[in-house]
């Protein structure tokens, strides 16, 4: 009688999840159960790491907006809002670009920036409490 080898599937499930372990360290890349596990925890931090990445280029953008319109005594919150309120839709990742990359065209939102801001200081705080 010839002998029956097993499990092709599993030995395929398992060769592809070494495979993907490759370049752990230790036994996450050589020992199934511990490659498994890390295998799982590594989707699990891929996920995490997507959601991560967003905000972390969100918070970039802010502090280059605000490092450069800073010195024309004007803080990014009032920046905002006084874009938002002129209705120029622009929103941080163009307005950081254009800061480092093209800061001529930047300083000519500055002023509109400025005005906007000053004429909601002087009207005092609008909208409901």
């Amino acid at each position: 009688m010839v002998r029956i080898r097993r499990g092709k599937i599993a030995i395929k499930r398992r060769k592809q999840i070494l495979k993907f372990t490759r370049g752990f360290q230790g036994a996450h890349s050589k020992i199934f159960r511990t490659a498994n596990q890390q295998f799982k925890k590594g989707l699990k931090y891929s996920y995490t790491g997507r959601k991560q990445k967003k905000r972390l280029f969100r918070k970039l953008w802010i502090i280059r907006i605000n490092a450069t319109v800073r010195p024309h005594n004007l803080n990014y919150s009032e920046f905002i809002a006084a874009l938002k309120k002129l209705k120029i839709n622009l929103n941080r990742k163009i307005l950081a670009q254009l800061a480092i990359t093209d800061l001529p065209t930047f300083l000519k939102l500055i002023p509109l920036g400025l005005n906007a801001s000053q004429m909601t200081r002087k009207q005092g705080i609008s909208g409901p409490l």
